[in-house]
């Protein structure tokens, strides 16, 4: 008998700010998170904004010498987690721990790490390289940091997507409670990576906005002057439960899961497919696994990247899934406002999908002010808007063509 999986508590950490408040607030308001990079000179490179998050202190969200254990990715995990956990009502203790598990999944793990070891071992040679240089970047582990921080004796795993990494977290979380290896999962995605090398990196590919004087404004995702994504940072983290579980504690249920599918382009280690064919099988697959009809979806929280193919893949992606019904779905886009947090941004977006469950309100897609006539949906531009969501996806496509889709819905018990 498949098991019901329904969420209890959200937590986020985002360029909008600290908390779950901050960041969907931040989202309804059409406000942007992206500004100039200030935790590092960026001032002679090419791209010089981001979606930093600004007024994170880890010590208030964890113990101190957890954090200093910790690079700036699994700090962000835990800190979420543990709002997640608090606004769930969980407790969780030696009657429970095993049967709690983690999926928080990211897309490069410790990469701030990494390049300061590198430039230390160059500059000052192999003593000052940290002792704790490999379990700092490994990206398994927010993942275990989450475990280490809550007592959590269940499953800890981890899977790297690239870009798909925080919806594949709500399918494999998904299927875990099919197995019967948890009654409650914290899941989710967490990354931090914005360094002088991988921006440059990202600059040199052509995927980021140099729009330097208007950060604001940059990302703008089905704009027809869009001209690339804003490297971003942050996490957002999920308690999942069994329907059973959360109601034997009388949990407060926000919305139901109900896994999803994953695919891949087998195209391009960057491009999508030009007509989104592994998009569409992935979604059309996730609605028909959810057990509903095309039709029943009313929201879908985009990929939407503001990059020029990837926008229009996506657009057709939808249009093949959707037939005449595309033009009715309400479609919206966070990265106009957060940025693309690599692994975390499908767990921002499953966000926006409990969220508009939640409040009947679907945020809008910002900096949407150019019609591009390849992109003709209805992408809920600059204004949110107050609706029924009853049924909803969530959309995350990576890097080397895997394709994740995540299904959410209204509970009725």
């Amino acid at each position: 008998m498949t098991k019901r999986i329904v969420v209890t508590g959200v937590g986020a950490v985002t360029p909008l700010g600290v908390g779950l408040k901050a960041t969907w607030d931040g989202l309804l308001a059409g406000r942007s998170g992206i500004r100039k990079i200030q935790h590092w000179d960026a001032s002679k490179l090419d791209v010089q904004i981001a979606g930093e998050v600004d007024g994170f202190v880890a010590k208030d969200h964890m113990d101190f010498k957890q954090a200093k254990r910790m690079d700036r990715f699994a700090q962000f995990g835990v800190a979420a987690a543990r709002e997640a956990l608090e606004n769930s009502g969980l407790t969780i203790d030696e009657s429970n721990a095993d049967r709690v598990a983690v999926v928080v999944n990211t897309g490069g793990g410790g990469i701030p790490t990494i390049e300061h070891d590198v430039n230390m071992m160059h500059d000052r040679g192999q003593r000052f390289v940290s002792p704790l240089l490999i379990p700092l970047f490994a990206p398994n582990m927010a993942s275990c940091q989450v475990s280490m921080a809550f007592g959590i004796h269940g499953p800890s795993i981890t899977s790297a997507a690239a870009c798909a990494s925080g919806i594949q977290a709500f399918i494999d979380a998904y299927y875990m409670f099919q197995r019967d290896e948890a009654d409650v999962i914290l899941t989710g995605g967490t990354e931090s990576g914005i360094t002088p090398v991988a921006v440059a990196g990202l600059a040199n590919m052509q995927a980021l906005s140099k729009r330097n004087d208007d950060p604001a404004g940059a990302s703008r995702p089905f704009d027809g002057e869009r001209d690339g994504f804003v490297f971003s940072e942050g996490s957002a983290v999920f308690v999942l439960e069994t329907e059973e579980h959360a109601l034997a504690r009388g949990a407060n249920i926000i919305a139901e899961v109900h896994g999803g599918a994953y695919t891949s382009d087998a195209y391009h280690i960057t491009a999508p497919h030009p007509e989104g064919r592994g998009a569409a099988m992935a979604m059309t697959r996730a609605i028909k696994r959810a057990g509903f009809q095309p039709t029943d979806v009313d929201y879908v929280a985009a990929h939407a990247t503001a990059t020029s193919l990837g926008d229009v893949a996506e657009t057709n992606a939808l249009k093949t899934v959707f037939g005449d019904h595309a033009h009715n779905l309400a479609i919206s886009a966070n990265k106009s406002m957060v940025g693309h947090l690599l692994g975390a941004a499908g767990a921002v977006s499953g966000l926006g999908c409990v969220m508009a469950i939640r409040d009947n309100v679907v945020h809008p897609t910002i900096n949407l002010h150019t019609p591009d006539p390849r992109c003709d949906l209805d992408y809920v531009p600059n204004v949110k808007r107050e609706m029924r969501v009853n049924v909803a996806l969530a959309n995350g496509f990576g890097f080397g063509g895997q394709n994740a889709v995540a299904v959410f819905s209204r509970y009725q018990g």
